[in-house]
């Protein structure tokens, strides 16, 4: 894609309006060079179809017709006074219409990640230096070389095998290694890159376009942000390193569903050789000033608070440990690269990077391979005895879909763990981009229905281009003044285990289209964890609190306004979208496990029911959602799945 000077000059008009700069050393997003950053940030998305819709929206935005749509009474945005087209945005953002609701987020959020993730022609961006964020950490010199040694091909290309693995995250680079181990021929296809510790410089901008899959960036409704890691490793590179073992009363709720070994010794010895594996430790917990401050609102409140188990060796829990969503430098974080990817190429696996999985090939009810296309349009043919998918909880179902797999139940039950965040602005410093990635949680209000349903509590790094994701935009000057301030801002994250679920349908262009509405029934717990939230930053002593509603409810405890009535505002405001930021980091369920095909797309082993060879093995297996952070639970399941299928294929 890319734009010419029309849709260009319309694109550098909305920057300006959402980040105009203060005038004087702050400057402009058009001045910073925040245009291409988020043209660049647009040629990411997978879909074609998306990057249509914003290039039309563009070509029309400066229209007399885009007016009438805009509420301006035909003016054309070029007309207007910077007051009028900030207030245009406002109205946009606060209409009844959905549609124009979703626009405006879609705009806010494009327009202010690129801001923030741009490094003006310096290289340190004024607005980090106002923010007081040091920007990038560079890379070390004192780096080893990458451990590992895919290929990424560079003609058309076939392999033979045992096992294809489709995807190397969690649950992939978990199969593999499994595999691998039991003396098969395996071989992994990633669609994304290989990076490690030499290429991780701790910046936003290369770790968010190299490490994170570009789109579906939210689900079909607008109302959900989401966020994948798309590169070898998967999210195993990116994710926080919160390293919890699946609940006991998920375990049996899973089981009660068709798969009896979730509450069996079989299970439990798949967590105990996760936990083993990934060196899950208690040791690497010394809290950050975020977590900190959530810990003295719990305990001043007497609610549930408990350190973190993580998955890191060597974690300086610091400065670097603020930037591990964006690679770990140090080599500290255990992910699949570190660990069960290295132990499958150790035993012969093939690694290959840069490789998209199209189709399955299935003849006579059998897999018998894989096709793909490299990111150069080179072809990859596999042939294999079976085929593990483990391409997330997104595109797994499409790859399924794309494949002819026609049980209604795939693409169903499709769980986020919905997530927003209530912020504090505290006297102290916070520098909630340094410190361990998450080190406390509570799960006070983790059963709020005697079902298993309700919220845990965590914090989580404050990146400044990330950090937007969960804020609203009330203006331009409201929005400078809340990044100047956050440096002295804390979070405390609402994670929802929901209840009700979504569907990953599948475009005509084979692409996935997640669609989620929020149900009233997790909405509602949402809303209680965002009280519970505000109780505990008020708690902790925050001087201001505001949630991320767009609406922008605030109130000054002690001093202006009061929590009734904030928390009563944020329940007015509500949940729908365009309502408030809600975001999901755990993408489950799709191709869920059980023990009938009438309420599943995958047996008890995992395996497909129309396709006994096509095994599943990631987050997509989830029965339910896990309630918690997802990632041993993802890697028990293949663990669990691929020792099954190895003990098959051995027979």
């Amino acid at each position: 894609m890319q734009l010419d000077s029309r849709r260009r000059a319309a694109l550098t008009a909305i920057c300006d309006t959402f980040a105009p700069g203060d005038g004087a050393a702050i400057p402009s997003a058009g001045a910073l060079g925040a245009v291409p950053v988020a043209e660049s940030l647009v040629r990411a998305l997978p879909r074609a179809a998306d990057r249509k819709q914003l290039t039309t929206l563009l070509g029309l935005w400066n229209t007399r017709a885009a007016g009438l749509f805009l509420g301006t009474g035909g003016r054309r945005f070029s007309d207007l006074t910077p007051a009028a087209r900030e207030e245009l945005l406002l109205r946009l953002g606060d209409a009844p219409s959905e549609r124009k609701r979703v626009l405006f987020q879609a705009l806010r959020s494009l327009a202010t990640s690129a801001y923030l993730l741009a490094p003006g022609p310096t290289g340190t961006s004024p607005v980090w230096e106002a923010i007081g964020y040091p920007g990038p950490l560079g890379t070390r010199p004192d780096a080893p070389l990458p451990r590992l040694s895919p290929v990424s091909p560079t003609a058309d290309t076939t392999f033979d095998c045992d096992v294809v693995v489709v995807g190397s995250g969690a649950g992939g680079g978990t199969a593999a290694a499994v595999l691998s181990g039991a003396g098969l021929d395996v071989v992994v296809l990633e669609r994304g890159g290989y990076y490690d510790d030499a290429d991780f410089d701790g910046g936003e901008h290369s770790g968010l376009t190299r490490l994170y899959a570009g789109g579906p960036a939210a689900t079909a409704e607008g109302q959900v942000s989401l966020v994948a890691g798309s590169c070898l490793g998967g999210g195993t590179v990116v994710n926080w390193t919160t390293s919890f073992r699946t609940p006991d009363e998920i375990r049996t709720e899973w089981a009660g569903l068709g798969a009896a070994q979730f509450a069996e010794k079989e299970y439990t010895q798949a967590l105990d050789a996760v936990t083993d594996r990934l060196s899950v430790n208690g040791d690497h917990s010394a809290a950050s000033a975020r977590d900190a401050v959530m810990e003295r609102g719990l305990r001043a409140l007497g609610w549930h608070v408990d350190a973190m188990p993580r998955n890191v060796v060597g974690c300086d829990t610091g400065t670097d440990c603020g930037r591990c969503g964006y690679g770990c430098r140090l080599g500290a974080k255990q992910s699949v690269t570190k660990t069960w990817l290295a132990d499958a190429e150790a035993a012969g696996a093939r690694l290959v990077v840069d490789t998209a999985v199209r189709t399955i090939d299935v003849k006579q009810g059998r897999a018998v391979g894989v096709r793909a296309v490299t990111s150069s349009g080179h072809s990859v043919s596999v042939r294999a005895r079976a085929v593990v998918v483990a391409a997330g909880a997104v595109q797994t179902p499409a790859l399924l879909r794309r494949s002819g797999f026609t049980d209604p139940n795939i693409g169903r039950y499709l769980r986020l763990h919905p997530a927003t965040a209530v912020w504090g602005v505290f006297d102290e410093e916070i520098r909630p981009w340094e410190g361990g990635m998450q080190t406390r949680y509570s799960r006070e209000h983790s059963d709020l229905d005697g079902r298993g349903h309700g919220v845990i509590y965590e914090t989580g790094p404050g990146n400044p281009a990330a950090l937007q994701g969960f804020m609203n935009w009330r203006g331009a000057a409201a929005h400078l003044d809340a990044l100047k301030d956050l440096g002295r801002t804390a979070g405390v994250g609402v994670i929802t285990r929901d209840r009700d679920s979504g569907v990953v349908k599948v475009a005509r262009d084979g692409e996935p289209v997640p669609h989620y509405r929020l149900s009233a029934y997790d909405a509602a717990h949402l809303h209680a964890g965002i009280e519970g939230a505000t109780k505990i930053l008020a708690a902790a002593g925050a001087r201001r609190v505001r949630s991320a509603h767009q609406s922008g409810p605030a109130y000054e405890p002690g001093r202006s306004g009061t929590y009734e009535d904030f928390v009563a505002a944020c329940r007015t405001a509500g949940y729908g979208p365009g309502r408030c930021a809600i975001a999901a980091l755990h993408i489950m369920g799709t191709a869920r496990m059980g023990g009938s095909r009438n309420t599943s797309a995958t047996d008890p082993d995992g395996a497909t029911w129309e396709v006994p060879n096509v095994v599943v093995a990631d987050a997509s297996c989830f029965p339910t959602s896990s309630g918690v952070n997802p990632m041993i639970s993802i890697e028990a399941i293949a663990h669990m799945n691929a020792t099954r299928l190895a003990e098959r294929l051995g027979r």
